[in-house]
């Protein structure tokens, strides 16, 4: 076993944005751990040569354990969702994150790098070139609330002397994208897309491989990073009528749109909300949120001149890059027909 090698343990290994950092990670020679829930994933990390852990976050002995000997922490476990349950997102965003907190605390791990989210600067007005000292809005829903909590609890710890950084990365596109871009194909009726209001906001989105460069500069940052929070995006944001037609044209499907209307748009939303309320206690995610109409339809662009200066970050691939390689996976994978 190689002394050199350096010791990383990685919630939501198995998921998208975790998942690029395990394999990059591992490229470069780290001694990599994965703790997450899918076993399928887990069993393909494991043929790299990956440790996996099956385990869930909740489970606060199973996320010391798997803490004992490693050095970094790269928090990216979440459950990421317009909708859903409030107990559950609690459990996954909040608990999750104080028994990461906990065991970095227990092990002396010498840093935890957490993955946040830029949606705490929502409030469904738009916002340009936001800096992370604005504080946060009012919680737009469930996984906004929870990860702001979450927030806290690495907040706290900071202050009692963790060695810890947050990082709020958005709108994480690129191959392997389960959730962003997925969804805006899905969106794509026999009607059209709907472009809701009568703008057109500005999209600022993030290519994963950036954010996996913001998180290895993050584990190497001078001390001045420390407890701080850092914005990450592709730092070029375009319009959204820009942005669907090149994601339509790369991945060769035509595109018709339609306008929507925005407060009849938000009207819908709440009533299909309360349908899932009523009918599924919350189990059923509409096919419309408040939450979904108001980022379709509001400008949120960020400032990462904090990220860049103390970093060292510099976005490598461009948006039309990234769009360019998210559309040969997409039709690769046959999701074209």
């Amino acid at each position: 076993m190689n002394p050199h090698l350096r010791n990383a343990l990685v919630t939501g290994g198995t998921g998208f944005l975790g998942g690029r950092l395990v394999r990059r990670l591992h490229a470069d020679g780290w001694r990599v751990t994965v703790i997450g829930r899918n076993e399928t994933i887990g069993r393909t990390l494991e043929d790299l040569g990956i440790r996996f852990i099956r385990a869930d976050l909740v489970d606060a002995a199973a996320v010391d354990a798997a803490c004992r000997g490693q050095e970094i922490i790269f928090h990216s476990g979440a459950r990421s969702s317009p909708w859903g349950r409030y107990a559950d997102f609690y459990n996954d965003n909040v608990l999750a994150t104080q028994n990461v907190v906990t065991a970095c605390e227990r092990q002396k791990i010498s840093r935890l790098i957490h993955v946040s989210t830029p949606s705490i600067y929502f409030d469904f007005t738009d916002r340009l070139n936001i800096s992370e000292s604005q504080p946060p809005a009012k919680p737009a829903n469930h996984y906004v609330r929870t990860k702001l909590l979450a927030e806290a609890a690495v907040d706290a710890a900071a202050a009692r002397g963790l060695a810890a950084i947050t990082l709020r990365p958005r709108a994480i596109f690129g191959p392997g994208d389960t959730t962003l871009f997925p969804r805006l194909i899905r969106a794509h009726d026999p009607r059209g897309f709907p472009l809701i209001g009568d703008g057109d906001p500005l999209m600022d989105i993030t290519f994963v491989e950036n954010v996996v460069d913001a998180l290895l500069l993050a584990a190497a940052a001078p001390a001045t990073a420390l407890g701080r929070k850092f914005n990450v995006t592709n730092g070029e944001p375009w319009p959204r009528s820009k942005l669907i037609a090149a994601l339509f044209a790369e991945i060769g499907r035509p595109l018709k749109i339609r306008r929507v209307n925005y407060h009849v748009a938000k009207c819908a939303a709440a009533l299909l909300e309360n349908i899932s309320n009523l009918f599924t206690s919350a189990r059923w995610e509409p096919p419309l949120t408040r939450y979904t109409v108001g980022i379709l339809a509001k400008s949120q662009t960020l400032d990462i001149s904090a990220a860049r200066s103390v970093l060292g970050y510099e976005p490598r691939v461009t948006i039309a890059d990234g769009l360019r390689t998210f559309g040969v996976w997409w039709r690769e994978a046959n999701h074209a027909a």
